[in-house]
């Protein structure tokens, strides 16, 4: 029975991303044809100067089509590039063959102008988020405002057994704004205080403080006005609070192709949830290589 309630239930995900089948076409009488749905509905549109809805790690203020969904990874390869000699790199195949930090992350419209999302990392951490636009851009007001929200959980979202964890250990929650503005068609910058808290679950670090305050700093740039490919970078020092680790630093390239962007980037952490971005990278001075996918389902 579990078993059937669970097929019911991917199923059920399934049709609802799908939306409704579309509609049959009119006969040739003479009437005017449909409205696209892209005319209907702003949010169905490409938006050139934001393709994605996240950069590296950091959010963007690209609106979701109300009951549309969108399917995203990320990927980070764990073996630091500059580990060893050039040779052992090239031996490793470039890092691919090191084990890696996935995550996958499901987002959906829930009405326009708000977007909640499901992202889950491979150590077993799983964020939701709520995302809505307060906001916009006009010639009048230079910039769009998003409100942010997230919840996240180590351990499953502390319903796995495997491993006990105190419960102040387990959760973490994050509260922020996002402001962008956008350079005509050819990119957009942004400026993201957030507060992260209980950022601090290492024992090691009981004595320092158990929150953060980050200040995200990002940019993405279209490389040709009429092209596809992008570069971005984004930068998320820790302003107070719980400070260990080296800033979040992540730059690359991107190319959009109709409904997909595929991303490639190097950064000096693993961390794509907000509680990973609070807790910084390896103070080794180690860098990673990675990569980002995102499907829209519209």
């Amino acid at each position: 029975m579990t078993q059937v309630a669970a097929i019911a239930a991917v199923l059920t995900l399934t049709l609802t991303l799908a939306g409704p089948a579309p509609a049959a076409a009119q006969a040739n009488t003479g009437t005017a044809p449909a409205a696209a749905p892209q005319d209907l509905d702003p949010d169905l549109r490409p938006v050139p100067a934001e393709p994605d809805f996240t950069l590296g790690a950091l959010p963007t203020t690209l609106r979701l089509a109300a009951r549309k969904g969108v399917f995203h990874m990320t990927h980070r390869f764990t073996r630091p590039v500059n580990e060893g000699s050039f040779g052992d790199f090239m031996s490793d195949f470039f890092g691919l063959d090191s084990s890696s930090r996935v995550g996958l992350e499901v987002r959906y419209g829930l009405r326009p102008g708000t977007q909640a999302a499901l992202h889950r990392t491979n150590d077993r951490t799983i964020q939701f988020s709520a995302q809505h636009e307060f906001l916009v851009q006009t010639v009048e007001r230079p910039f769009t405002l998003h409100g942010l929200l997230t919840i996240e959980g180590r351990n499953n979202f502390g319903l796995s057994d495997e491993i006990a964890l105190p419960d102040a250990d387990v959760f973490s929650s994050a509260i922020g704004v996002v402001l962008s503005h956008r350079i005509g068609t050819r990119g957009a910058v942004y400026l993201q205080p957030i507060i992260v808290i209980n950022s601090n679950v290492d024992p090691a670090f009981a004595a320092e403080p158990g929150h953060s305050a980050l200040l995200g700093l990002a940019g993405r740039y279209r490389l040709s006005r009429a092209g596809r490919a992008y570069v971005f970078a984004e930068f998320v020092p820790r302003v107070a609070g719980f400070d260990q680790g080296v800033h979040h630093f992540s730059f690359g390239i991107e190319e959009r192709i109709g409904q997909h962007v595929f991303q490639f980037n190097v950064s000096n952490s693993l961390g794509t949830t907000m509680a990973q971005l609070a807790r910084g990278g390896p103070d080794n001075n180690d860098w990673f290589i990675g990569f980002n996918l995102t499907r829209k389902f519209y």
